[in-house]
């Protein structure tokens, strides 16, 4: 998720129940509309084919605070039968930037720069993230989170810093946005 823009993640609400976890969540479409929201800034739309296979549900998302939801499936399991810490790990990350977009303008998404995650229990049935920007400049935002589980147990603590970014080209076009204006430049140290 660290590599990719946050875009919008989430969904509607699927209905799952968190007491059958061994249902595996329905993956609605990133064209499936939203269920209305009060808040004109909320976000509604899917855009990461990863997020959306895991079957993260956006909640909420407007003036600085998100809420996700992740009804937990067999494949996000680990040899304990409970949540996966990188299943955790990338719900936080998702929570943290819905947050962090739910301030940018359109057009405008997040990458994540860093982000620290405690786990203070295992998941179960249903894990749910709520996060809040505390710091905002110009480029960059700052915010932490938590996730809890179906029973209201606290699962994990985050905290991010996240770089606001414009949209990027996708697919064919990302090779021509990757083209250089002086065919002689010799590529920088980061440009692989």
């Amino acid at each position: 998720m660290t590599d990719s823009q946050k875009e919008g993640y989430g969904h509607p609400g699927s209905g799952h129940s968190a007491s059958t976890p061994a249902s595996p969540p329905a993956t609605p479409s990133a064209s499936t509309p939203a269920a209305p929201s009060a808040t004109p800034n909320a976000l509604a739309v899917l855009e990461s084919p990863f997020v959306d296979h895991l079957g993260v549900q956006l909640v909420s998302a407007a003036d600085g605070v998100s809420e996700v939801v992740l009804p937990l499936a067999p494949d996000h399991m680990n040899t304990w039968a409970v949540a996966h810490g990188g299943v955790t790990m990338t719900l936080a990350d998702v929570a943290l930037a819905m947050a962090a977009r739910s301030l940018a303008g359109d057009g405008v998404g997040v990458v994540t720069v860093e982000m620290k995650v405690n786990f203070m229990q295992p998941g179960r049935g249903e894990l749910r993230a709520s996060a809040r920007v505390l710091h905002r400049s110009t480029t960059m935002a700052y915010c932490e989170g938590e996730i809890r589980d179906s029973e209201g147990h606290f699962v994990a603590k985050a905290l991010g810093t996240f770089k606001y970014m414009r949209r990027l080209a996708v697919g064919r076009d990302v090779t021509h946005q990757r083209l250089r204006s002086d065919p002689s430049a010799k590529p920088g140290p980061s440009d692989g």
